[in-house]
């Protein structure tokens, strides 16, 4: 909604990132997974000298309704228009920058909220940016590299790519940026069927994914958001720095054994190649199949990137595989 005025639907005095003297972060994404985990760990910890400004396209919405209702201020901005957000992050004390770019399958409009946010940012003087991104893949597997199609042009995994290859617009606007390196949602199981261990005829559940013998980094998708509240309440201490964060590193085959005994199934991991499952041809197939490969063909470097001790320092409640299976094994479908 470009124009948009985005004035706060609950007025609350500001000065210098402060409100009530607790530290305003203005959190984009506020009612998705990664925001919204970020604004539900502020908000559950009301002693902790931090306040939630969420910022939202539709302030009307249920979920920005209930963040209104725990105390969170609602501002209306969407990222597309960088005027909207300059207004949206003016006397925020901090900033948590992350993009969506299944809403709509281009890098550049992944590159272009980028540029916007860091705009947003460098205009509202914040004192801390973290901004949610992934590897740039193509420092691992160059467009000449044939293991994998190259695709829209230019990209192996535009999705990563596009997160990456912007990293660099925070850093020359002067940012006082941590850059956050997140894992695989284990919710993708529920949210989009990835890796869900569906039914089959002689009543075998398959979880079918190109992952080979390989680790998958994981993580609860709430638990990006506690890592980075642990962060923001470390201050300066991680500015200028890459955080790399998992839950867990489970092979396919440990992740179905655990689902078998939390869900009482007989869950079995279905091996089949990335090029299997390039050609599901769902939306977005070719990308998440380049995606799996990356991470099978480079497990050393993406694991390596990813690591657990740190997520847990950050955010003691990081949840195991296990502990996010018993919270929503209920909604994972098999079928």
């Amino acid at each position: 909604m470009s124009g948009c005025e985005c004035k706060p639907d609950r007025a609350q005095p500001s000065r210098g990132g402060y409100v009530a003297d607790k530290k305003i972060i203005a959190i984009m994404g506020a009612t998705g997974s990664q925001g919204g985990g970020l604004a539900q760990a502020i908000l559950n910890d009301p002693n902790g000298g931090f306040a939630v400004r969420a910022i939202t396209r539709d302030v009307n919405s249920d979920k920005a309704k209930a963040l209104k209702a725990k105390g969170a201020e609602v501002v209306a901005a969407d990222i597309d228009d960088v005027e909207s957000l300059k207004k949206a992050f003016a006397g925020a004390y901090g900033v948590y920058g992350v993009t969506f770019f299944w809403a709509h399958f281009s890098p550049e409009k992944e590159n272009q909220g980028a540029k916007n946010i860091a705009a947003a940012a460098k205009a509202a003087g914040v004192q801390h940016v973290i901004w949610s991104t992934l590897e740039d893949t193509r420092k691992l597997v160059p467009l000449s590299d044939n293991r994998m199609p190259t695709l829209q042009g230019k990209y192996k995994v535009p999705h990563f790519d596009a997160k990456g290859e912007v990293d660099h617009v925070f850093t020359d606007a002067g940012l006082p940026v941590t850059f956050l390196l997140t894992s695989f949602y284990w919710d993708n199981m529920y949210m989009f069927k990835l890796g869900a261990p569906m039914k089959t005829p002689d009543g075998t559940h398959l979880m079918t994914l190109p992952m080979g013998d390989k680790k998958l980094s994981g993580i609860a998708s709430e638990d990006i958001g506690g890592c980075a509240y642990g962060i923001f309440k470390a201050g300066s201490k991680y500015i200028g720095k890459t955080v790399g964060i998992a839950g867990e590193h489970l092979t396919v085959t440990e992740m179905a054994d655990k689902v078998s005994k939390s869900m009482g199934i007989n869950a079995k991991y279905n091996p089949v190649t990335p090029d299997q499952f390039r050609a599901f041809g769902f939306p977005g197939a070719e990308d998440l199949g380049n995606m799996f490969q990356v991470y099978a063909d480079f497990e050393k470097e993406v694991v390596g990137a990813r690591n657990l001790d740190t997520a847990r320092s950050l955010n003691p409640g990081l949840k195991s595989f296990d502990q996010w299976l018993a919270a929503n094994k209920s909604k994972i479908p098999t079928e």
